[in-house]
């Protein structure tokens, strides 16, 4: 990983999210060059006391990494319907990250399926509109 990007967290996909998510969450994310086809991915890697592993990071798509957050973050979700939308399927999911006094933050996350719309609300609390992702994901 060489340079960083500035990019809309709202325009985040894919990778890029993850990325960000990782970094809004604290994690020790990192990226795994393309091998056998697969593109730029994002991994965590988890230290304990003895073993160090890296584990692939895909919260978007991943809903044993994505649904805890959602616990975790306290996002609300809601489906908008079709034909609302910026969503290539026409659908639109938006998500908020509650207060604990269950008051939403804004501005929102959106997307086309609710782990985007998630991860997108969390990104959007935690680092704000825009976030620094590895120009190797903006591909």
């Amino acid at each position: 990983m060489t340079d960083l990007i500035k990019v809309k967290t709202a325009d985040l996909v894919g990778e890029q999210l993850a990325w960000a998510v990782g970094k809004a969450e604290g994690l020790d994310v990192l990226l795994a060059p393309p091998i056998y086809g697969n593109p730029w991915r994002v991994f965590v890697r988890y230290t304990g006391e003895v073993t160090i592993r890296e584990v692939r990071y895909n919260p978007w798509d991943d809903w044993a990494l994505g649904g805890p957050l959602i616990d975790k973050h306290h996002v609300q979700t809601s489906f908008n319907g079709s034909g609302f939308s910026r969503s290539p399927s026409g659908e639109y999911w938006c998500a908020y990250v509650c207060k604990p006094s269950g008051q939403q933050e804004f501005p929102s996350g959106g997307g086309p399926n609710a782990l985007t719309a998630a991860c997108r609300a969390i990104a959007q609390a935690k680092l704000g509109d825009t976030v620094q992702v590895p120009k190797e994901l903006m591909l």
